[in-house]
């Protein structure tokens, strides 16, 4: 059943379009490490996340203003909105909101510098019924790291983010083009104790799924 409410969510109303992205989860292997050719070969944008027992490959399945979802091949569902995790599906400890109020450092990462900044979150967690959680974040420049993705190895800024709040005792990084700012790599928290790796294999660009 749930299979068949979240094929529905994917495949109601959709674009010719869309239904070729859904084959084309369906017809990838999750479970592998991402092949560079076959992904390059693919028309459609693509991440991998690990984490929350998850090893997946995913497709990009909407770009809804900004908020982007990503679907595997075993109905796992990742939102992102300017890398930044926003929300989840079928991981099991999901999280059905974050918020980022006030200032939003990530949108312009290329300026920052050693300084830290303060961030401030709300998370919704079905689990517990725990919604509108407050988390600070404090945000801080680390240099720069080598690193591979896909066989290409690239020269990026590190982040470091300490995160407390109510239950809330955590650390998110990221990994991010010292020019632009774009978040190649990123470790992010999904619920207490449990955080999502996610690598940017095929960004998207707007106009290009």
């Amino acid at each position: 059943m749930a299979g068949v409410v979240l094929a529905a969510a994917v495949l109601g109303g959709c674009s010719n379009t869309t239904l070729d992205i859904v084959r084309d989860v369906a017809g990838s292997r999750a479970d592998i490490a991402p092949d560079a050719e076959a992904i390059a070969a693919s028309p459609y944008a693509r991440i991998q996340v690990k984490g929350a027992g998850v090893s997946a490959v995913m497709v990009l399945g909407n770009d809804d203003d900004g908020r982007l979802s990503w679907y595997s091949d075993r109905r796992h569902v990742v939102f992102l909105r300017d890398g930044l995790l926003v929300g989840s599906a079928g991981l099991g400890r999901d999280v059905d909101g974050i918020h980022v109020e006030g200032d939003n450092p990530f949108l312009d990462l290329a300026r920052l510098d050693g300084q830290p900044v303060a961030v401030a979150r709300r998370y919704d967690w079905r689990e517990g019924y725990r919604y509108g959680v407050p988390v600070t974040g404090l945000l801080q420049r680390r240099g720069t790291q080598a690193v591979e993705i896909l066989g290409t190895t690239r020269t990026l800024v590190h982040f470091e983010e300490t995160l407390r709040g109510p239950g809330v005792d955590a650390r998110n990084e990221y990994w991010a083009d010292p020019d632009t700012g774009f978040i190649w790599k990123s470790r992010q928290l999904l619920a207490p104790g449990v955080s999502l790796e996610i690598v940017q294999l095929k960004p998207y660009r707007a106009g290009r799924r």
